[in-house]
């Protein structure tokens, strides 16, 4: 079976991606290994970097479940953030028998600024095949929320709102991704335990519920985790959710209206009543 390595970062959701994957894997049978080099974040004074971590693996994860539904399995690897390192250690761990690098269009690639394709056809001594894709034109073939929700991610109400974007989807042939962020409640290692708890919690609940979704933990500011998160994915539609205003220091920042006004995309806010702790969201 030919090993086929796939180096992607804000491009693996693309289609012209896509499509070429398709076309391999209908000529023959490959085996499919996808690295993304991991991207530090442009907002917030501290990289959290098993934030960068999950940011990458997320990509895989969503990856590999569009794939799965195309009759395609992959594997996946997050990658030094170097995209050539990241590429050279992958075929060293994986002998592939070609590569595909992609990336966005020569007027936006850093990558191709960098001379990454010949770099890489040189090291590797492998055919290496480049495929240009801009899912900010071309679109992704799923929606894709963004929640975010910290205290309150076990509550029912956040499940429900996810559930009904579900049923109330227009375009039930592109289907619904759920990027799932926790922002941290401090930088110790305490609290990120808490948020993979959390975090493992929602997504648990999520599979349960028929719906698929990824996730990472974020920055232990809100708004910031949610500008990371829009820095790495590219989304349709943000859903926040918080204890009531009375227990929630994320309204009490403003944290709604600010996501808002920055991102011009649609946010929906739900509220967890009658919170058992009554300390902030």
């Amino acid at each position: 079976m030919k090993t086929v390595l796939v180096v992607a970062n804000e491009t693996l959701g693309g289609r012209s991606l896509l499509e070429k994957i398709k076309e391999m894997a209908s000529q023959e049978e490959i085996r499919l290994v996808i690295c993304v080099p991991r991207t530090n974040p442009r907002q917030g004074n501290i990289i959290y970097e098993e934030a960068v971590f999950d940011a990458a693996q997320v990509r895989i994860d969503l990856a590999r479940k569009v794939l799965r539904e195309e009759g395609i399995e992959a594997i996946g690897e997050v990658g030094d953030p170097d995209p050539y390192t990241a590429t050279i250690d992958a075929v060293h761990a994986y002998r592939p028998s070609e590569i595909i690098i992609s990336t966005y269009p020569e007027t936006r690639s850093g990558w191709l600024r960098r001379d990454l394709i010949d770099r890489v056809r040189d090291a590797s001594g492998l055919p290496v095949e480049h495929v240009v894709a801009d899912p900010d034109t071309e679109g992704l073939p799923f929606h894709v929320t963004l929640a975010v929700a910290n205290r309150t991610a076990s509550g029912d109400e956040l499940l429900e709102a996810l559930k009904a974007k579900v049923e109330a989807e227009e375009e039930k042939e592109r289907g619904r991704l759920f990027i799932v962020v926790i922002p941290l409640e401090g930088g110790d290692g305490q609290a990120t335990r808490r948020a993979r708890t959390r975090l493992k919690l929602v997504l648990d609940r999520l599979h349960q519920a028929g719906l698929y979704g990824a996730g990472m933990i974020g920055d232990p500011d809100p708004y910031t985790a949610i500008m990371n998160a829009l820095q790495y994915f590219r989304v349709d539609d943000i859903l926040i959710s918080t204890f009531p205003e009375t227990k929630s220091g994320w309204l009490r920042a403003d944290l709604i209206e600010r996501v808002r006004r920055t991102t011009n995309l649609p946010v929906e806010h739900v509220v967890q009543e009658d919170p058992s702790d009554t300390a902030a969201a």
